[in-house]
C-alpha cells in the first residue's frame, strides 16, 4: 500500500450539528508524547537488535510463537475480518449512514473525482506490485486446499483470481473503513485529537483516553504500523533486488537488499528534512499514472480478450464463493495454507489500519457515512480487481498457452513473477525498469506517509508532528525491515506481521463497539424508530404485550404496561 502525504493544512474540526467544540481538542497540540515515544522506540529497537545479533534464537522464538497463534487464534482473525465487513455494510445502509463527518451542514472538502482519485492511490503500492502477478500464479500452479481444482487447469485459474480478490478487495477495505470511519468521526464530528485513542472516548471516557489506557492503545497502533509497513518495505526491497538482477545482472543477495533499504531510506530522510511534501505528492501522482500505463501496456499487448472474459467471470465466482472463503479457519487440515495466505493478509491489513485509516479519514471530511463506506469498499476494490485480472490473468494465460514459462518464475519467489511477465512481452527491459522504479518510489512515499502517521500518534494527534520525530520512525521502520530480512526473509516478515497484529485485532474489535455506541447517540442519525431493526423490536414487544394482556394487565412487565397505555392514548 501507499498513500500520499498526510499533512495538508487542516482546518479546526467541526462539531456535531453545530453544538460541539469549535476548535481541535486541546490535547492535539503537537507536543511529542515522550512516554509513548520512549517505550515505542525502545521496544522496536530491541526487536531490531535481536533480529540482527540473535538470528537463530529470533527465528526459533518467532516460529514457535507463530505456530501457537495459528493453532489457537486463526478463528479470531477470520471472525474479525467478517465482523468488519458486515459492520461496514450494516452501518452504510442503516440510519447511521445519514450522519455527516463534520457539521450537519458540512460539504465535502474534495470533489468526487479528486476523492476517488486519492482513494485509488491508496489502493496501489508495493503490495500490488509484489503480489499482483505472483499470487494468482501461485494459486494457479498450487490451488488452495478445498477449491477442488487441478493445478494448471481452467478451474485452477478461476480459483486463483477468486482468492486473490478475496485477499485484496472487500476484506481489507472493510478493515480500513472501520478504522477510517472511527478516526474521521472522532476528528471531524467530535473535534478530538487525530489519534486512535480518541475514538475510544465513548468506552474509556475523556480522562482515561488521555491517560495510560489511551497510551497503550496508541502504542499498539504504533507497533502494528511499524511492522506492517516494514513488511511492505521488505517486500519492496526483495522486488527491487530481483529487478536489478534481471536488468543489470547484479546478484540478488542479502547485502544487496540491505543496500537497497539503506539507499531508499536515505531518500525518504532527505524528503522529510527538506519538507518537499509537494514533491512527494507529485511523486505519488506520477506513480499512479505509471502504474496505470504499465497495466494498459500489458492489457493491450497481452491476452486482451482473455482478460475481458476473466473480469466478469471471476467477479461472479468471487461473490458466489465469498461466504465459504470468509469462514475457513483451518479446522479441517488446511491451517498451514491459511497461515501463509489468508491469516497473513488479515494481519497485514490490520497492521495497516491506523495508517490507511488516517489517510482516508483525512480526505473524507464533510461526506456522509454512507458515501464514505460505499466509496471505501467499492472504489479501491474495483481498481484492484482490474489490476489482478490484467496482470495476474495475463501471466496465467501466457503459461496456459505455452508462450512463457511462468511456472519457472514462481520458483524464484513471487517477486520474480512480475518481471517474468514483462520479459515475455515486447519492450521487456524498458517495462522492467519502469516497474522497478515504481516499487522504489512507492517505498519512499510509503515510508514518508507511514512515518507521518506514527509521528501523529506519538505527538498527541497532531497533523503536523515534528520533523525529527517523523524521521525517527521512518529510520526505525527501515531498520525493522532490514532486521527481518536478515533473520529470515519473507517468512520473517510474515511472521512478525501476524504476531504484532494479534493484540491489535482485539483493539479493532473494541473500536467497533465504541463507534457503534457513539453513533447510536448521534442526533444526525435521525429517530431510532425509523430504523428497521427498531421497528421489528417494537412489533415484537407489542405482540408480547398483547398476549400478556389477555391474562390480565397486572401480570405485565412495567415497560409493557407503559407501551400498552401509550397505544391506548394514541
Amino acid at each position: 500500500m501507499s498513500t500520499e502525504s498526510l499533512d495538508p493544512p487542516q482546518p479546526p474540526p467541526e462539531p456535531s450539528g453545530g453544538t460541539g467544540p469549535d476548535t481541535a481538542h486541546p490535547a492535539a497540540d503537537g507536543r511529542p508524547d515522550h512516554t509513548v515515544i520512549v517505550i515505542g522506540v525502545l521496544a522496536v529497537a530491541a526487536v531490531v537488535a535481536w533480529a540482527f545479533f540473535g538470528k537463530d534464537s529470533f527465528e526459533s522464538a518467532s516460529s514457535t510463537a507463530l505456530s501457537w497463534v495459528l493453532d489457537n487464534f486463526a478463528w479470531l482473525f477470520v471472525i474479525a475480518a467478517d465482523v468488519f465487513l458486515l459492520m461496514c455494510l450494516c452501518i452504510a445502509f442503516s440510519r447511521f449512514g445519514r450522519i455527516r463527518l463534520g457539521r450537519d451542514d458540512s460539504e465535502p472538502e474534495f470533489t468526487n473525482l479528486a476523492w476517488i482519485a486519492m482513494m485509488f492511490s491508496a489502493g496501489m503500492g508495493i503490495g500490488l506490485m509484489f503480489y499482483g502477478v505472483g499470487e494468482p500464479l501461485q494459486h494457479y500452479l498450487t490451488p488452495p486446499p478445498g477449491s477442488g481444482a487441478e493445478a494448471g487447469t481452467g478451474d485452477a485459474a478461476r480459483a486463483a483470481l477468486e482468492y486473490s480478490f478475496f485477499h485484496w478487495t472487500l476484506g481489507p477495505w472493510a478493515i480500513y473503513g472501520v478504522a477510517g470511519l472511527a478516526l474521521a468521526y472522532a476528528t471531524f464530528r467530535k473535534g478530538r485529537g487525530n489519534r486512535l485513542s480518541s475514538a475510544f472516548v465513548p468506552l474509556l471516557g475523556e480522562k482515561r483516553a488521555e491517560g495510560w489506557q489511551g497510551k497503550v492503545i496508541d502504542l499498539l497502533a504504533v507497533f502494528a504500523t511499524v511492522f506492517g509497513t516494514a513488511t511492505s518495505l521488505g517486500l519492496g526491497a526483495l522486488q527491487v533486488a530481483q529487478g536489478l538482477n534481471i536488468v543489470t545482472g547484479i546478484q540478488d543477495t542479502k547485502a544487496v537488499e540491505l543496500i537497497i533499504i539503506g539507499s531508499l531510506s536515505a531518500a525518504f530522510v532527505l524528503s522529510a528534512f527538506s519538507g518537499l511534501h509537494k514533491g512527494v505528492k507529485w511523486l505519488s501522482t506520477a506513480n499512479i499514472v505509471m502504474a496505470a500505463l504499465l497495466m494498459l501496456f500489458v492489457f493491450v499487448l497481452g491476452p486482451t480478450v482473455y482478460i475481458l472474459d476473466a473480469i466478469p467471470a471471476s467477479i461472479g465466482g468471487y461473490l458466489d464463493q465469498l461466504l465459504p472463503m470468509a469462514t475457513r479457519t483451518g479446522a479441517f487440515g488446511d491451517g498451514d495454507w491459511l497461515g501463509a495466505w489468508t491469516i497473513f493478509y488479515w494481519a497485514w491489513w490490520l497492521s495497516w489500519a491506523p495508517f490507511v485509516g488516517t489517510f482516508i479519514a483525512r480526505i473524507s471530511k464533510g461526506r456522509s457515512i454512507r458515501e464514505f463506506l460505499i466509496g471505501v469498499l467499492l472504489v479501491p476494490s474495483g481498481a484492484t480487481v482490474v489490476w489482478f485480472c490484467v496482470m495476474g490473468g495475463s501471466a496465467i494465460r501466457l503459461d496456459q498457452t505455452g508462450v512463457a514459462d511462468m511456472a519457472g518464475s514462481v520458483k524464484d519467489g513471487a517477486e520474480a513473477s512480475l518481471f517474468a511477465l514483462l520479459e515475455a512481452l515486447p519492450l521487456g527491459t524498458v517495462t522492467s525498469v519502469i516497474a522497478m522504479l515504481l516499487v522504489m518510489t512507492y517505498f519512499v512515499t510509503s515510508a514518508d506517509s507511514a512515518s507521518l502517521v506514527m509521528g501523529s500518534l506519538t505527538s498527541r494527534g497532531s497533523l503536523h508532528p515534528p520533523t525529527w520525530l517523523v524521521v525517527l520512525w521512518g529510520v526505525l521502520m527501515a531498520a525493522v525491515a532490514a532486521g527481518l530480512l536478515v533473520a529470515g526473509g519473507l517468512n520473517s516478515l510474515q511472521t512478525a506481521t501476524i504476531l504484532v497484529a494479534l493484540p491489535f485485532v482485539v483493539v479493532m474489535l473494541t473500536l467497533c463497539w465504541a463507534l457503534v455506541k457513539e453513533l447510536r447517540e448521534d442526533p444526525g442519525a435521525g429517530p431510532a424508530r425509523h430504523h428497521a431493526l427498531h421497528g421489528l423490536r417494537d412489533a415484537v414487544r407489542a405482540m408480547v404485550g398483547d398476549a400478556i394482556t389477555e391474562q390480565g394487565p397486572d401480570r405485565r412487565h412495567p415497560r409493557l404496561r407503559r407501551a400498552a397505555k401509550s397505544r391506548t392514548d394514541d
